[in-house]
């Protein structure tokens, strides 16, 4: 600290401004405190030492409450209130106990109701927290407010927001690791950014499907395990993301709605090691040979648990035609396996998948991945060829709702996840395995052979249901009702996957 050069002065209160140099500076600055005032995490808290003559009677050196915000100024004001609440609350006891109080700062002539319920509680040591005790007697908590159960409850059921079966089932399972890590009855305000980031850490060391594999294990002693034991198969970045992007999305909500101040887990992802366009790749040729050579297309002994074996059956049901449907349509697997009889229309003259949630027959058991994912799409000539239309009518005939009713819907309600199962199993049987390769497989084959046909890349996306612009054509892209399905038809029907033989179909 340095001053200036310091001359003989009046130093009286008269006269100090009068004597104050217009040259006279100090080099360091300082920064106002205000006692009791102190931080956990990003969050301001208020502590004060309670009197010595009353530690016994409430078993304690300090008492401390969160002031639940991360503003300096605003954490000021709050404490002054917090510090007359104590000062009322020590009054109390002091009455309580028998010994001399002052009558002026009691809660009822001096401030409102929060202290009277923390005098009510008194005999519960949950309402007081972060004390530093005196050995031998228990340490007390504090109500700091609503819990991240109780957070996660009111998220889930706020009825302003729309979401997917999926994605609640998403959030659920987000919520279930939250909660064992940071504890389900921790106040929402105590959450903070280190905290966030040691939750990241144990997710990048969490197993798949650890809830199944690890039996009743913590989610960090399930980490701990798999940290120690290479053999165990950890989630990838992309699923680790998908946690955190979750569990970010709720704090966001939370700030919304004025529960907390910010957010201490935002922006915090793991660092993708893999490019995106490898995460999955499309099958190769020979692999779509093989699937479509297997004995489910030539003959085998049964549909059911016969279907590697050669014989003389050929299959009719959804191991036929799910793998025909995703090769010349490229729709999700869960679109296809959750169609409708009635989702197969004439539309202006064109056959048509119609992808969406509403079902004529009044059930709601469907869900879309994203609001792009509702279209219609046109049914390639080459399934129509093959007999799909007979397959449907056939269908509608016996009165089923469902076209792929040989599928059971799951616990979930999800009919793809018995289908997923077994086509995995299935591309092992026909040897037509590969690293990066599963249904989705046909999703991307779907969209190269859009590039390789030189179809619009517009109505591509249209087709596949994916985003079509980015935020600048958002609100284009709104405006009229997409394209006719003649446009459509002609677009998909120029769909080929050179060299791939289905002429034994």
């Amino acid at each position: 600290m340095l001053h200036n050069h310091v001359q003989e002065q009046d130093l009286t209160p008269l006269y100090r401004s009068r004597n104050r140099l217009g040259d006279c500076y100090t080099r360091t600055s300082h920064k106002r405190s205000v006692r009791g005032l102190c931080l956990r995490g990003s969050i301001y808290r208020f502590r004060i030492r309670v009197p010595f003559d009353l530690r016994e009677a409430m078993g304690c050196l300090e008492v401390s409450r969160s002031l639940r915000t991360d503003s300096f100024s605003l954490a000021v004001r709050h404490a002054r209130r917090v510090a007359a609440e104590f000062e009322s609350m020590f009054e109390a006891k002091r009455r309580e106990i028998g010994s001399g109080f002052n009558a002026d700062l009691l809660a009822e002539n001096s401030v409102g109701t929060t202290v009277s319920k923390t005098m009510h509680k008194r005999s519960n040591p949950s309402s007081i927290s972060n004390v530093r005790a005196i050995p031998g007697v228990r340490e007390p908590e504090v109500n700091a407010g609503p819990t991240l159960a109780e957070i996660y409850d009111r998220y889930l059921k706020d009825p302003t927001k729309r979401r997917s079966d999926r994605t609640i089932l998403a959030h659920h399972t987000t919520r279930r690791v939250v909660e064992d890590f940071f504890g389900a009855s921790t106040p929402i305000s105590d959450l903070n950014r280190e905290g966030c980031r040691k939750l990241l850490e144990t997710l990048r060391w969490l197993p798949v499907n650890y809830s199944k594999k690890c039996g009743q294990l913590s989610v960090r002693e399930a980490a701990g395990l798999a940290r120690q034991d290479a053999g165990i198969r950890t989630i990838n970045a992309t699923n680790l993301n998908a946690y955190m992007a979750r569990f970010a999305t709720m704090l966001n909500w939370a700030v919304s709605e004025e529960y907390v101040t910010r957010n201490p887990a935002r922006g915090l992802q793991w660092a993708e090691t893999v490019h995106p366009q490898d995460r999955r790749k499309p099958f190769e040729l020979w692999q779509l040979q093989r699937i479509f050579s297997a004995p489910i297309y030539t003959g085998c002994r049964d549909e059911q648990n016969g279907y590697a074996i050669p014989g003389s059956v050929i299959a009719s049901g959804a191991r036929y035609w799910v793998p025909l449907i995703g090769l010349f349509s490229g729709m999700r697997l869960n679109e296809v396996c959750q169609l409708d009889v009635t989702d197969v229309r004439l539309i202006e003259g064109v056959p048509c998948f119609v992808i969406t949630e509403e079902s004529l027959s009044g059930a709601r058991d469907k869900s879309l991945k994203t609001k792009t994912s509702a279209r219609i799409v046109p049914i390639h000539p080459r399934l129509l060829d093959l007999g799909i239309m007979a397959f449907v009518e056939g269908k509608r005939r016996s009165g089923s709702l469902k076209l792929f009713d040989d599928l059971p819907p799951g616990a979930k309600g999800f009919r793809s996840v018995a289908f997923s199962r077994w086509f995995s199993r299935f591309l092992v049987s026909v040897g037509a395995d590969a690293p990066r390769t599963c249904y989705h497989s046909f999703r991307h084959g779907f969209r190269d052979a859009g590039r390789n046909a030189l179809i619009d890349r517009d109505i591509t996306l249209t087709l596949g249901g994916w985003i079509t612009g980015g935020s600048q054509s958002e609100a284009a892209d709104a405006y009229g009702s997409g394209y006719r399905p003649q446009i459509l038809l002609e677009a998909i029907s120029a769909i080929k996957f050179s060299g791939l033989d289905l002429s034994h179909l």
